[in-house]
């Protein structure tokens, strides 16, 4: 048994359904379907695209996966996810598509099944990458991202620092200001006295506190 090297503060988070534990762990006795069923929720977890399915293939191009499992265990295991209800196939002349038994997952089964689409004009699915600091950050102080959000982040990575966001979002829980937007104030205004600095080669916040705490202080309001 290979050793787990534990779990990081840093890692993105995988929204599981609260009725998986409730309804269904305790009735999947294969290892091999658990092991899919968690698998793709993971997947489909971190697709950005609106119609959120998985093929066999694009589980059999995963390594890291196949390395526990081979084909035709693979294939047993996706029968009984879709014999049991947790998975939705639908087959098409591209092949069989996989999708959550959701209220999307439905609803996009179902779009498949009445308009249909060619695999060449879908986005392969790959696993997700590790995602960017920031992103882990968010997740882990303010909650699960949003594509509106995500963008935001994207932008602000290309603009500060990792030292600087970390200190960012340390700052705004140690205030408890669980929220971007706050996060975001504090980096612009660090940026901006960072400008001040280069720009005069003094600190204004030195400045600001040898007029408050010097001899002119009794003349100043505070």
């Amino acid at each position: 048994m290979k050793a787990f090297k534990g779990f990081s503060d840093k890692e993105t988070l995988t929204q599981i359904p609260d009725s998986f534990f409730q309804e269904l762990l305790n009735d999947l006795e294969d290892t091999d379907e658990l092991k899919v069923t968690l698998y793709v929720l993971w997947r489909i977890a971190h697709m950005e695209s609106r119609s959120r399915s998985l093929c066999q293939s694009e589980i059999m191009a995963d390594p890291a996966f196949m390395a526990g499992i081979d084909r035709p265990r693979l294939e047993a295991a996706l029968e009984r996810t879709v014999q049991r209800g947790s998975l939705l196939r639908v087959e098409n002349e591209e092949g069989g598509f996989y999708f959550l038994n959701s209220p999307r997952g439905r609803a996009a089964a179902e779009a498949l099944k009445k308009e249909g689409w060619r695999a060449a004009t879908r986005t392969a699915s790959i696993p997700p990458p590790e995602r960017p600091n920031i992103f882990r950050l968010y997740e882990t102080h303010i909650g699960p991202l949003t594509p509106m959000l995500a963008d935001a982040l994207k932008d602000a990575e290309k603009i500060y620092s990792e030292d600087q966001v970390e200190a960012a979002f340390a700052e705004a829980v140690s205030r408890n200001k669980r929220n971007w937007k706050y996060v975001e104030a504090i980096l612009r205004n660090r940026k901006e006295k960072e400008n001040a600095k280069e720009q005069t080669g003094r600190d204004p916040e030195e400045d600001r506190r040898k007029y408050v705490e010097g001899k002119y202080s009794d003349y100043i309001e505070h």
